[in-house]
């Protein structure tokens, strides 16, 4: 009766023919056999679809809820355990964003040097020891439009005072055959003490304002706080870090206004300042750059007590020059005035004096370097200054990452201080042990082997020599030996 209804319904439905459907008995049971498979399949998805209904009202259920229970579906749970991964991360993520530009520096460097050729009974003229470490960062900040700036702080610690309180008393112009030696000011030689030395501010403004920054090859870079003058000024590559290239102080720096005091620092080496720079680099083979500044000086406009009575105003013109086959070269010349800077007796007047700072390469491991100071108006101790030198990369004798540097510096008596005469107190007693008449000038040479261990550790042993102290025609020559091994990271 079954096959019967199953017939005439596919010969109804046009799926067979009348003669088939009376027929063929055995065609029709597979048929039917067929059809309830798929009745049994249609209701198997009819389930299935249930299911997955009911899972997916359970998934938005759960996804409404922050918390994972262990009775929602497994792909919640996955997902909430992926999202809560990516926020953990996200933290991280916004703290290495926001330290992204920092620049920090740490070193460490001593020194141990020795003299011969010293007055008998010259105090602390035997072997010294020192050691002085540096801390700086950059700190880049939101920047403002176009205006990119930042700021900048540098600390210091350090003992001993290596041979430059012997050297001062015997009179020597260049009275620092160790500028690495640092103690900060009024601390007792058993304390070592940490200063902020720098702390600026500095701001760099594309020109022409309101341009489009890509484009600009010009701009205006303001910069005010507690400063170290010599990073502004007088800068020379291959002679202006005594950490690494030459310890004499008139290597360091023009001689003028570092050990002639001419820049008037605090006793700690800084002083609060500002600066107006202008920038062009409109010509890549040739920028260049004009600065103005105003420095709080002196003994009391170093410390902040009267930072803008008698301010040391100075004035840089620099440039970068390709010469000899295009090897690079930096000329730099200056000026700078004060109102009330101090004469070799005593005496508050006006100085102002000059500069020239030149490096420049001659050959890919040759670097040339010269300085020049002259005082045009003040009596110091001596008022013209000059030093010469090199720096030979170690590529020529097979260590390329080692440095030999040799320099000869001239120190010129100024006239009233040799009309004036010196008296010297090798002892620092009040009481003079000898005097003299300055005549000529005092000579330093220096020579120093930078040898590199590795990226962050060199070894610098340092031989100077000393003639004519404070233009002491009678005076016998110096002999300074030293040893400096300087970390950096």
């Amino acid at each position: 009766m079954r096959l019967a209804n199953l017939a005439a319904a596919l010969v109804a439905a046009g799926l067979t023919v009348p003669a088939l459907a009376a027929g063929d008995s055995a065609t029709l049971e597979k048929l039917a056999a067929r059809l309830e498979k798929l009745e049994a399949r249609n209701a198997e998805l009819e389930k299935e679809v249930k299911a997955l209904k009911a899972e997916s009202e359970q998934v938005a259920k759960s996804l409404d809820n922050d918390r994972i229970s262990e009775n929602e579906p497994e792909l919640t749970t996955r997902l909430k355990a992926t999202e809560k991964d990516v926020l953990a991360m996200r933290k991280p993520a916004k703290t290495v964003e926001a330290l992204e530009g920092i620049k920090a520096t740490a070193a460490f460097a001593t020194v141990t040097q020795g003299a011969s050729g010293l007055p008998a009974g010259t105090e602390n003229a035997g072997a010294q020891l020192n050691y002085r470490a540096d801390v700086t960062v950059e700190l880049p900040l939101q920047p403002i439009g176009d205006i990119e700036h930042k700021l900048f702080g540098g600390f210091r610690i350090g003992q001993g005072l290596g041979l430059n309180t012997a050297f001062a008393r015997l009179g020597y112009f260049a009275s620092a055959p160790n500028a690495l030696a640092f103690r900060a000011s009024g601390a007792n030689p058993d304390d070592s003490v940490v200063i902020l030395g720098q702390a600026w501010y500095q701001a760099a403004i594309p020109l022409p304002f309101g341009g489009f920054k890509p484009d600009s090859r010009e701009k205006l870079e303001i910069t005010f706080g507690k400063m170290d003058i010599f990073g502004f000024f007088d800068q020379n590559a291959a002679a202006g870090d005594e950490s690494r290239q030459f310890l004499n102080s008139v290597f360091v720096h023009n001689p003028l206004l570092d050990a002639g005091g001419e820049a008037g620092v605090d006793a700690n080496g800084f002083q609060p300042g500002f600066i107006a720079a202008y920038a062009n680099d409109s010509d890549k083979t040739q920028p260049w750059r004009l600065s103005v500044a105003a420095f709080g000086a002196g003994e009391y406009g170093a410390n902040y007590q009267k930072s803008l009575n008698s301010p040391l105003f100075m004035a840089q013109a620099e440039t970068q020059l390709k010469m000899f086959g295009g090897l690079t070269g930096h000329y730099r010349t200056y000026a700078w005035t004060r109102a009330e800077a101090i004469d070799f007796n005593g005496t508050m007047t006006r100085h102002t004096g000059i500069g020239v700072s030149i490096d420049q390469r001659v050959d890919d491991g040759i670097t040339l370097f010269g300085r020049y100071g002259n005082l045009l108006q003040g009596e110091a101790p001596f008022n013209q200054a000059v030093a010469l030198g090199a720096e030979f990369n170690g590529s020529y004798w097979g260590r390329g990452a080692d440095t030999l540097g040799i320099g000869g510096a001239w120190l010129q008596a100024g006239s009233g201080y040799k009309r004036a005469g010196a008296a010297i107190d090798i002892n620092g007693d009040g009481i003079a042990d000898f005097s003299f008449i300055p005549t000529g000038a005092e000579t330093v040479a220096e020579l120093y082997y930078r040898y590199h261990i590795s990226p962050q550790f060199e070894l610098s042993p340092d031989f100077q020599w000393l003639t004519q102290a404070g233009a002491n025609p009678d005076a016998k020559s110096a002999y300074v030996l030293g040893l400096r091994a300087n970390i950096v990271y």
